[in-house]
């Protein structure tokens, strides 16, 4: 697939056929991720992939806004040393996987962590240490369905060229 092909195709997807994905193709999710770039070229990220059903279903339980991950195949989290860039960084390793989990065929929804009342407790409970921050946690499965694309503004809607311009106004 092409890149723009999947960056076009990608959408949250939160609900999961069950099946198995493969661990080769989790790794390579974690390679795109741990290729984006970083400020100061300080690659502060750790990256933990979760596949066991019961880690799934109490991350699921945990995170509010991350029901969904229960019935996951899979979760990857993305989590960064505390530096002064780490939650631009966090998100850039982020968008790599999802994209890479759209070429790959995969359903996948990005979960906030950073600044979320639930981060401290998904911490403990992957026993990760306190100067790590929670960027994502990313769910992933096959889709259970055929994804449906939501309706996006045009390019036009909000491209401005040399200079901001509101809308309407002339």
């Amino acid at each position: 697939m092409e890149t723009v092909d999947a960056i076009s195709r990608r959408a949250s997807v939160r609900e999961y056929s069950g099946e198995y994905i493969d661990k080769d193709i989790l790794k390579r999710l974690v390679d795109c991720g741990r290729m984006a770039p970083t400020a100061r070229a300080v690659e502060p990220w750790e990256i933990v992939v979760i596949t066991e059903r019961g880690i799934l279903k109490r991350l699921g339980e945990i995170a509010t806004s991350g029901s969904f991950i229960k019935n996951a195949a899979a979760c990857i989290v993305i989590y960064c040393q505390d530096t002064k860039y780490y939650l631009e960084d966090g998100c850039a390793a982020t968008e790599n996987i999802l994209i890479a989990a759209s070429d790959a065929g995969l359903g996948s929804c990005w979960v906030a962590g950073d600044k979320k009342p639930y981060a401290p407790d998904v911490s403990r409970l992957l026993g990760v240490p306190t100067n790590y921050k929670l960027v994502s946690m990313i769910s992933l499965g096959w889709p259970k369905e055929e994804t449906r694309q939501v309706k996006k503004r045009t390019v036009d809607d909000v491209i401005h060229w040399e200079h901001f311009r509101q809308k309407g106004i002339k």
